[in-house]
């Protein structure tokens, strides 16, 4: 015990001493650390008997409280010291000009929900939004999907364990279809809106992710045909790829909530390694992509909306916000998008004085 209170004695002092955080770190792991010569000692209890254990151990775990206390006040002391080392020293000198202030952006997708609010404005369609976290009611019942559709299985949707007050199953919602079924059922008819959001499903690879951002169509009104479904794409996708030449193909398809259902292609061709739309897809050099879905508002949807399908009819269509920035503006990878990377931001953010007007074009520059 006497060589004990010796080398206590030794290291309280040379702590005492140290005049910078290495040689504090240095005195800790020869005394504390795992071959320290306090650690040590606390392995030889367990060989003692009881009686020297009584006697010795609570001298052993004193020793080592004190050392552990005086680095810590030290290293504190050390600190403190640095810190006003620093404020005495560095100074800020008021008669220089001012640093350049980084310069912040407007996200792509951003940018390109107001673009599209732009476009369907002029249109006469209103912006409607809804829940993020939507009941199956809504998001699936109510859009004609049967209980056994693919997409109500586990590994699409993200579902809670809780349900609403209606015992209805929570979830975060796959589409921004629930807002049609919402405006319906609040307002009635007619009906023109978009409903611009962000959207979740169990997806992830470099064109997809497990959020992303989806915009839909609707219009409910009296003698509504797949003829105004055709012209209201033409005149939105002119007028958001600033182009007269966009050419669309339709093409039957199926989805529970539209009847008849076409998947819309459009026509592009491959410039200097990016797809451009514009022209036929049966043009030399040319080729048809898939671009959204659409079709004409089942008539079970009206009706669970509360409306007559004899009296009302209409169409939807839904295309990925993401999707639409990344042809526009020359992205490749879609996981950039929600990387937060100040490079990528800077590279393809927008100045928010750049405000879409289609007027002056929604195709302002990145």
């Amino acid at each position: 015990m006497d060589d004990l209170q010796t080398r206590k004695d030794d290291t309280l002092k040379a702590i005492t001493a140290a005049d910078n955080a290495d040689a504090v770190e240095a005195l800790r792991v020869e005394a504390l650390g795992k071959q320290g010569w306090v650690s040590q000692l606390l392995k030889t209890l367990g060989k003692m008997t009881p009686e020297e254990r009584t006697e010795k151990a609570p001298i052993i775990q004193q020793s080592r409280a004190e050392i552990a206390d005086a680095i810590t006040a030290r290293k504190q002391a050390l600190d403190d010291a640095e810190q006003d080392r620093r404020l005495a020293t560095e100074t800020l000198d008021l008669s220089l000009p001012a640093p350049a202030t980084p310069r912040g952006t407007v996200h792509p997708v951003s940018q390109v929900m107001d673009e599209l609010a732009e476009i369907f404005a002029d249109l006469g369609f209103a912006v409607k939004t809804g829940p993020e976290v939507e009941d199956d009611w809504h998001n699936f019942t109510a859009l004609n999907m049967p209980e056994s559709h693919p997409a109500r299985a586990m590994h699409d949707t993200f579902y809670f364990p809780d349900h609403d007050e209606d015992g209805r199953r929570m979830l975060l919602r796959t589409h921004t279809s629930p807002v049609q079924i919402r405006t319906m059922v609040n307002e009635g008819a007619p009906v023109r809106i978009i409903a611009p959001g962000r959207v979740y499903r169990s997806d992830s690879d470099a064109t997809h992710t497990p959020m992303f951002h989806q915009v839909e169509g609707l219009v409910i009104d009296k003698d509504i045909h797949l003829g105004h479904l055709k012209w209201t794409l033409e005149t939105f996708l002119k007028a958001f790829f600033e182009r007269d030449d966009i050419v669309l193909r339709l093409r039957p398809s199926y989805f529970p909530f539209t009847e008849p259902s076409v998947e819309v292609d459009v026509g592009f061709e491959v410039v200097k390694g990016r797809r451009v739309l514009g022209g036929s897809g049966d043009a030399p050099g040319h080729a048809w992509m898939e671009l959204l879905g659409s079709g004409m508002v089942n008539a079970r949807v009206i009706e669970f909306a509360g409306l007559d399908p004899e009296e009302w009819q209409g169409f939807a269509f839904g295309v990925g916000v993401d999707r639409l920035a990344m042809l526009k503006y020359g992205m490749d990878d879609l996981r950039a998008f929600f990387d937060g990377d100040i490079r990528w931001l800077q590279h393809y953010g927008f100045s928010p004085f750049d405000q879409p007007t289609l007027s002056a074009g929604v195709g302002v520059s990145a």
